[in-house]
């Protein structure tokens, strides 16, 4: 299955996911992310991915505000899907898990969401992660089983 490593202990700091495969070095697990993690000290198991039947909606403004958009595929650039804004103010699972990155192509700083965590409800982007330090969210993936 799916893991998340977390730069600090505790499951603090910045998110990495951690999918099949093997990451013989740090850059295989940092990849073009905006710093890099030289190691993982904390990890947790994905236990609410769902490929084929996930499904998150994105909302503009906070607390669900705004234009929203179902989402129940991969984009790799929301705006070129459609989105206007190159942020996103809530985000609401309903199933699955994802993981949302900060610039086009799967790019910068990861965020992964969960629909069981925090009742799949992240009312702002300050509940996305003790690294998150922005809205900016320009790309999105489906994490695999």
């Amino acid at each position: 299955g799916s893991w998340i490593g977390y730069e600090h202990t505790s499951f603090c700091g910045q998110q990495f996911i951690l999918e099949r495969g093997e990451y013989p070095r740090w850059d295989a697990w940092s990849g073009s992310n905006a710093y890099h993690i030289e190691r993982l000290m904390s990890f947790r198991p994905i236990c609410s991915a769902n490929h084929k039947e996930s499904k998150i909606t994105i909302f503009e403004k906070e607390n669900f505000i705004g234009r929203q958009w179902e989402i129940c595929d991969d984009y790799p650039s929301l705006q070129a899907m459609g989105w206007l804004n190159n942020e996103v103010g809530s985000m609401k699972i309903q199933c699955g898990a994802w993981v949302c990155y900060q610039y086009p192509g799967y790019r910068g700083y990861q965020y992964i969401l969960e629909c069981d965590h925090h009742g799949g409800d992240y009312k702002h982007w300050r509940e996305w992660g003790s690294h998150a330090q922005t809205s900016q969210i320009q790309s999105i993936r489906r994490i695999q089983q």
